[in-house]
């Protein structure tokens, strides 16, 4: 074993209440894991997705319904809260795809493996993502 090994410090047992908070996560960790919770919230939200897709072109009297599900609301869902669903499913595609092309980079790409690249486009991933969700927001709650 060498020396450097012998010095560095062991943790066993990890307290989530007082070790975690204190850790601080690069932001290509942040993104990475944003990734994933894209993925999953992508998923959860399938049945939303088909109901949009399926509403939106069966008929002219449905697409009107999907309409006015978005202006007044549906059933007990308050139309505010099916556009902010909405805006979480534009966001988390976004990141989703954006975050996916980060990654098929750097897998095909032999100088986009260094700490450098990953944190700046991982920057990159985030500001874009956030950026585009929120000219989109925007278009979904009228503001322009």
């Amino acid at each position: 074993m060498t020396e450097l090994a012998k010095k560095r410090p062991e943790f066993r047992n990890i307290n989530a209440l007082t070790d975690l908070p204190s850790y601080r996560l690069p932001v290509a960790g942040v993104v990475s894991i944003l990734h994933r919770v894209s993925g999953v919230l992508m998923f959860a939200l399938m049945p939303f997705i088909i109901w949009m897709f399926d509403t939106s072109l069966s008929s002219e009297y449905s697409f009107a319904r999907f309409r006015a599900a978005f202006n007044s609301g549906l059933w007990f869902f308050p139309g505010w809260l099916i556009k902010l669903v909405a805006l979480a499913l534009i966001w988390a595609y976004l990141h989703h795809f954006i975050a996916g092309l980060r990654h098929l980079w750097m897998d095909v790409s032999h100088k986009a493996v260094s700490k450098e690249f990953g944190k700046t486009s991982a920057v990159f991933t985030l500001a874009v993502s956030i950026l585009l969700t929120l000219v989109l927001g925007a278009k979904l709650f009228g503001l322009y």
